[in-house]
């Protein structure tokens, strides 16, 4: 199977983030939150980024950064996968009462917009990656329930779901063995926007105070920490927004990628 560009440049980029998360602590030259040399110092060989407001080597920020910020949000996007999922397909096979009372709550939660319930939820609630996660999972599996639900619903009149009930089947055989495999590639292709979501909300959060509380850092916390660097032109300022960018690209790349191919093999089976 010969892989398109896009499709290897994502996998590429990705492959090169997940790594580097991974292995951050034998990859950045210097501790997090170590001050190594003077305020603002450019870009040399000890230094490939330079350092921040208070002498910390950016590179080593920016590794240390990557790998909670990915690890956060790929643990708020299991979360609310497997929640909102699992939620959106008891739904639709259910149907009646149970599928009106968890899509009506779900509405509820999605008619006030998930930051402003994040700020409200994070302010009365310890700061810490646990209640992050949390958080950050819950408000998402609203939407990955609304997805399902629909992709479920479609998939529940088909005729070899009505034969798994007619064998007797459970309800836990028709969702996992019957309903998941055929909605999977939805769920995968939503599954790359709502990691990115999470990146996104993540760093938003730290933007605004709420979000990774030092010593550890991720890239929208490094972004409030630099921004005074672009008053005194540090190019270097901008690389966690950049960072982001290029890990938004890759994921929605391998995420498009996927769903392409999931799809195409669905239509020659059906051929």
């Amino acid at each position: 199977m010969r892989l398109p560009f896009s499709a290897l440049l994502g996998l590429s980029l990705t492959g090169l983030f997940l790594f580097i998360a991974i292995f951050a602590r034998w990859i950045a030259p210097y501790p997090i939150d170590l001050a190594v040399g003077g305020v603002w110092e450019g870009p040399s060989a000890k230094y490939w980024l330079g350092t921040d407001t208070i002498g910390r080597d950016i590179l080593s920020r920016l590794i240390y950064g990557g790998q909670v910020t990915i690890f956060v949000a790929l643990a708020s996007s299991i979360l609310a996968f497997s929640l909102g999922s699992f939620l959106g397909f008891l739904a639709a096979v259910k149907g009646g009462l149970v599928d009106q009372l968890l899509s009506r709550m779900v509405d509820l939660v999605m008619a006030i917009p998930s930051l402003i319930v994040a700020l409200v939820m994070l302010s009365v609630l310890p700061l810490n990656l646990t209640v992050l996660i949390l958080v950050i999972g819950v408000l998402d599996s609203t939407r990955v329930f609304r997805l399902s639900r629909a992709v479920a619903v479609d998939i529940a009149v088909m005729d070899y779901v009505e034969a798994a009930k007619l064998r007797g089947e459970g309800q836990s055989w028709v969702i996992f063995r019957e309903i998941l495999p055929n909605a999977l590639s939805p769920l995968v292709a939503e599954f790359g926007l709502r990691f990115i979501f999470a990146v996104l909300f993540i760093s938003t959060l730290s933007f605004l105070g709420l979000g990774i509380q030092p010593p550890l850092t991720d890239w929208g916390g490094m972004v409030k920490e630099n921004k005074d660097g672009l008053i005194y032109g540090k190019a270097a300022a901008l690389m966690p927004a950049a960072a982001i960018a290029a890990l938004a690209i890759s994921v929605n790349l391998v995420a498009d990628w996927v769903l392409t191919r999931t799809s195409s093999l669905k239509g020659g089976r059906g051929g």
